[in-house]
């Protein structure tokens, strides 16, 4: 294997948590939870020799993976990264008006509707195409042989998609929960999934206390 990326989704919100969605525009930062979740995954793969570390430009990523950047790995913000802008329902409460809205755009892309978005947002196509830098970052620095990505979860859905040549379409095929890890690996120009949806390491995390 010639490169190997472990791709991980932010920790908990207080808004991940009320159900409410956050996009690119709200700028979150991680609540206990989701500072413990960092914790346990910091644990368990601190050991691993990254010789690099990308986030987005929002602070619910960095935050997630704070503890190797304090150990002095290179580290460095994609904007691409960033999760897809929901626009006018950014920070709105969790009603069934937003819930009916979402159900909606969500069977517009599974139906093949790409392009579809809301008001002041962005559809799953614009950001398949902001990916494609992130991927040719991964694709082109073959002296970063192991790479930590941290995003957000419907990004790393259009992600998945766009590494291992699939439609959005199938982008519930890759469930997701925060600080699930999907380890990908790179060799003779093709990604491959070598782990999927794995949350071993919030087995410790006893919800509560």
């Amino acid at each position: 294997m010639v490169k190997e990326i472990y791709i991980i989704r932010h920790g908990e919100t207080e808004l991940n948590r009320q159900g409410i969605v956050q996009g690119r525009g709200v700028n979150s930062d991680l609540n206990d939870l989701g500072r413990a979740q960092a914790e346990v995954f910091y644990q368990k793969y601190k050991d691993i020799p990254f010789d690099k570390i990308y986030t987005s430009d929002l602070k619910r990523t960095w935050q997630t993976v704070q503890k190797f950047i304090d150990a002095k790995l290179p580290w460095e913000k994609l904007s691409g990264l960033d999760e897809l802008a929901w626009g006018v329902w950014e920070g709105k409460p969790n009603t069934e008006d937003a819930r009916e809205a979402f159900r909606e755009m969500l069977q517009s892309w599974e139906d093949g509707d790409y392009t579809a978005h809301f008001e002041g947002g962005e559809s799953v196509q614009d950001v398949y195409e902001r990916l494609k830098q992130p991927m040719e970052v991964l694709m082109t620095r073959p002296e970063e042989k192991t790479v930590l990505l941290c995003m957000h979860g419907r990004a790393m859905r259009v992600f998945l998609c766009l590494l291992l040549d699939k439609p959005l379409s199938l982008m519930t095929e890759f469930p997701h929960q925060n600080t699930v890890l999907y380890k990908m690996g790179f060799e003779d120009g093709k990604f491959t999934v070598l782990e999927f949806n794995n949350a071993v390491h919030l087995d410790s995390l006893v919800i509560g206390e």
